[in-house]
């Protein structure tokens, strides 16, 4: 349980020190934000403001949880190599975009396909490596069974796994990425969810199968050193929040939110939570749902739009709502929803 303690507050620390290096860094060189002219026109007040500060997130995250290896003396896990494998691959594709957007001065940067290709590939790879690497009691990173709180009785086959895999990732890849479009929002409501996983693991470690052979207990390889990894995310998360909240001093760019998207998806197809994924992330599941009933109804409709403006953030800013005021309402809406999810999380342990 120390290793928990260590990697987040290590990350915390490391976290809240880079970012402004950072940003001195950033501001030096000129590497701005472009804003785009059909947003909302207080945005416009943010153009040049630092961003991939997502950069300092994967960094600090991972010295944080090779760090609490080395002071406990534990060896690393293969499944929490994997996810961070596929945070480090959804950040380099989020690095390319963000480097075309402010380097090149490319405003959209990668081109949707593109972006799309090159998360495919990363998490195409995630998926393939997580259903080997079986340890001692036959366990995988990744089962290849479908999960709701747990393991189901559904075996899917190794191809519909990465098929499933590639679903999610992208899928929450994208969602965090379209949440982090207000100071704060997407990296406040990581840290409820990566806390959530941290609570799971801890849990489905102290009931593992490994440990005591009885009906409620857990089959899943490495769920403390899962939570461990978690503890880490929280921890970067926060140290960047305090820079990236508003008036912002740095953005994440999407080598932030595509890679804190993947870490969250990562945990929850190792920690065979996948469905309840919905839950937890639940804010984002809504501000993704806002932009395809925007864009479906628009098509259908020849013009006509459910919202003033997706994601649904931005529709509020139109309504006139304050920028803090709406990251604080989501916030709490994102809290709701983690509730939630630990609900049926250790309800179905009671239960069964």
């Amino acid at each position: 349980m120390k290793g928990i303690l260590v990697a987040g507050s290590v990350a915390t620390l490391l976290s809240f020190l880079f970012t402004p290096a950072l940003i001195r860094i950033l501001a030096k060189r000129g590497y701005g934000q472009m804003i785009r002219d059909d947003g909302p026109q207080s945005h416009h007040t943010k153009r040049g403001t630092p961003t991939i500060g997502g950069v300092v997130l994967i960094l600090a995250s991972s010295i944080g949880y090779f760090a609490s290896h080395i002071l406990d003396g534990v060896g690393v896990s293969t499944s929490a190599l994997l996810v961070i494998g596929l945070v480090v691959g959804l950040g380099v594709v989020g690095f390319i975009d963000d480097w075309l957007k402010i380097v090149k001065q490319r405003s959209l940067g990668l081109r949707s396909k593109q972006k799309l290709f090159g998360q495919t590939i990363v998490a195409a790879a995630f998926g393939y490596g997580g259903i080997h690497f079986a340890d001692s009691y036959g366990l995988s990173p990744i089962s290849l069974h479908l999960s709701t709180v747990r393991d189901t009785s559904l075996k899917l086959g190794a191809a519909l796994v990465v098929i499933w895999v590639i679903f999610l990732v992208l899928g929450t890849s994208n969602g965090v990425n379209l949440t982090d479009g207000l100071d704060g929002l997407a990296s406040g409501t990581s840290i409820m969810t990566f806390l959530a996983f941290v609570m799971i693991g801890v849990w489905e470690f102290r009931q593992s199968c490994a440990f005591a052979q009885v009906g409620r207990c857990y089959s899943v390889r490495d769920p403390l050193d899962l939570a461990v990894l978690a503890a880490a995310y929280a921890g970067a998360c926060a140290g960047f929040l305090w820079w990236n909240t508003s008036p912002a001093k740095i953005f994440m760019g999407d080598v932030g939110s595509l890679s804190l998207g993947g870490a969250i998806a990562g945990l929850a197809i190792t920690l065979r939570t996948e469905i309840l994924l919905v839950a937890l992330g639940g804010l984002f599941v809504i501000i993704t749902m806002s932009v395809i009933i925007q864009t479906l109804y628009f098509k259908i409709s020849g013009g006509k739009r459910v919202f003033r403006m997706a994601p649904l953030h931005h529709h509020f800013e139109l309504l006139g709502w304050g920028e803090v005021t709406i990251v604080i309402r989501f916030w709490i809406i994102a809290g709701l929803s983690v509730a939630a999810g630990l609900g049926l999380f250790y309800a179905q342990w009671v239960v069964s």
